[in-house]
């Protein structure tokens, strides 16, 4: 039996004003697992309402309070965490170590974030006016447009809310059609468990042949004052010129097309079982996955075998049998696209080390792939994957290795293993990617570290104190002693 969820408006479950619903499908056995209320721009009207009425009292609300909540809502979802992994991998063919680790970094998080209620807002300025005195301070900046992605659902739907609403704003949230229980209702109905006041947080879910009207609606309301966006690089670009278009700041996380490096002083078996994790973690649906291994001509034979050999012994199938390892992609257009991309390389030369890129029952799962002779003329080479396939490239030397992780668009993570720290971090300091991972592979996520990328994998940073500075406005804030007052005119 499917659950039936409506809209949260103001801290009530509420249907669209449209009374029209979505449905959300289970990609393993293709049945639905919940009817989710169709919301429409006047339902995004209604919950930018409620969350303008809230602001100013819960910007005023006392950082002891604050704190109080998120902690409360911290361990409501460590306590959640079978819950989890039973939505996940309903909603999304999530595996459950995955979705488990979904649950324990989302209440990190929120830990985080009532850490950060408290920490210093502002600082003493120099100033050569006398008898004054000036500081600078964080604000909050309003209401502010949440917009979460399906692949990891907890942790990013978390992330979409907990420090904009930790600093004093108020939020209204927009969670993928994929996902909109995991990454949106859900974490609405913890935090409000926890005690969140009504209007702080709202939830517009919606129909997938409505989303960009319910997206232009949020952004366009002159009441909200920022947008964050964590998904696509062809939907963030969209997103971030409308908020340019009505002057608002955005904080997009796009896509990645992530290298891991081993170089001729790595050890091979530590090497392949990072790029096992690395790579297929999730089906490949992180947006940190290991896109392109990029492996040292002496290793490459070597470890192109073991590599290949692992990944064929995988377990692939059914995600809620805790023994599986590679579960099915999020949807059959999803499948599609991976397939086809495997398809252009193989036909154009590539070689199949592992899988064959064939779709299988229920037409959402492809079994795990390693592709070899990989060239700048196949679309492989430079389209994100996001999906369960990797590609191993062989280079000469540490300077080619870098020339080819630096050989993209995107600029997310990577990962870099050796048995030489020196030489790992001066390949590290090459890179072009907001993050990089010395003796690791590039999946890697802490709530009180920077994350974000550079050029096509957007820009600011969520999480720790760029997060938090992220989510206020800076003010300039003096104060004069009446006898200090000089007014020329």
């Amino acid at each position: 039996m499917s659950l039936s969820r409506g809209l949260i408006i103001n801290g009530q479950e509420v249907p669209a004003s449209s009374g029209r619903t979505a449905t959300d499908i289970n990609p393993w056995t293709g049945a639905v697992c919940a009817e989710v209320a169709a919301g429409t721009p006047d339902d995004v009207r209604r919950a930018v309402d409620a969350a303008d009425a809230a602001f100013e009292t819960w910007a005023a609300t006392r950082p002891a309070e604050r704190r109080r909540i998120f902690l409360r809502a911290a361990q409501l979802m460590a306590d959640r965490a079978d819950d989890v992994v039973r939505l996940m991998a309903s909603e999304v063919g999530g595996v459950a170590p995955w979705a488990g680790f979904n649950a324990h970094l989302a209440a990190d998080m929120l830990l985080e974030a009532a850490a950060e209620v408290s920490r210093p807002t502002g600082r003493i300025l120099a100033t050569d006016a006398d008898g004054v005195h000036s500081t600078q301070v964080r604000v909050p900046k309003g209401v502010i447009a949440a917009i979460s992605p399906w692949n990891a659902p907890v942790i990013l739907g978390v992330r979409a809310v907990a420090l904009p609403i930790a600093m004093g704003n108020t939020v209204v949230m927009k969670p993928s059609e994929d996902a909109p229980i995991a990454c949106g209702l859900l974490i609405s109905d913890v935090l409000h468990e926890a005690g969140l006041p009504a209007g702080v947080l709202n939830v517009v879910t919606n129909d997938r042949a409505d989303a960009a009207d319910v997206v232009s609606a949020l952004i366009a309301d002159p009441r909200v004052r920022m947008v964050n966006f964590t998904g696509s690089t062809e939907t963030g670009r969209t997103i971030g010129v409308e908020a340019a278009r009505h002057l608002k700041p955005a904080l997009l996380e796009l896509g990645g097309k992530n290298p891991l490096l081993v170089l001729e002083d790595a050890d091979v078996d530590y090497a392949v079982d990072a790029a096992v994790f690395g790579s297929f973690m999730n089906a490949g649906q992180i947006c940190m996955c290991v896109d392109r291994v990029v492996v040292h001509r002496s290793l490459a034979e070597e470890f192109t075998a073991k590599f290949a050999a692992r990944v064929r012994a995988l377990p692939c199938g059914d995600p809620s049998d805790p023994g599986t390892a590679i579960g099915p992609v999020v949807n059959e257009a999803a499948a599609r696209r991976v397939a086809s991309l495997i398809r252009d390389a193989v036909s154009q030369g590539a070689e199949l080390a592992a899988g064959t890129g064939e779709i299988e029952e229920p037409g959402t799962l492809i079994r795990p792939v390693v592709l070899t002779g990989v060239t700048k003329d196949m679309k492989i080479y430079y389209d994100e994957v996001f999906g369960p396939a990797a590609v191993v490239h062989v280079v000469d030397s540490t300077d080619e290795a870098v020339a080819l992780a630096n050989d993209t668009p995107y600029g997310l993570t990577a990962g870099v293993i050796t048995e030489n720290l020196a030489h790992g971090l001066e390949a590290a300091g090459r890179l072009r990617t907001g993050i990089v991972h010395v003796n690791d592979q590039s999946v890697a996520d802490e709530p009180q570290a920077p994350f974000g990328g550079v050029k096509s994998s957007g820009y600011g940073r969520f999480g720790g104190q760029p997060g938090a500075e992220a989510f206020t406005d800076i003010r300039w804030v003096t104060a004069r002693a009446r006898g200090h007052a000089r007014f020329p005119i």
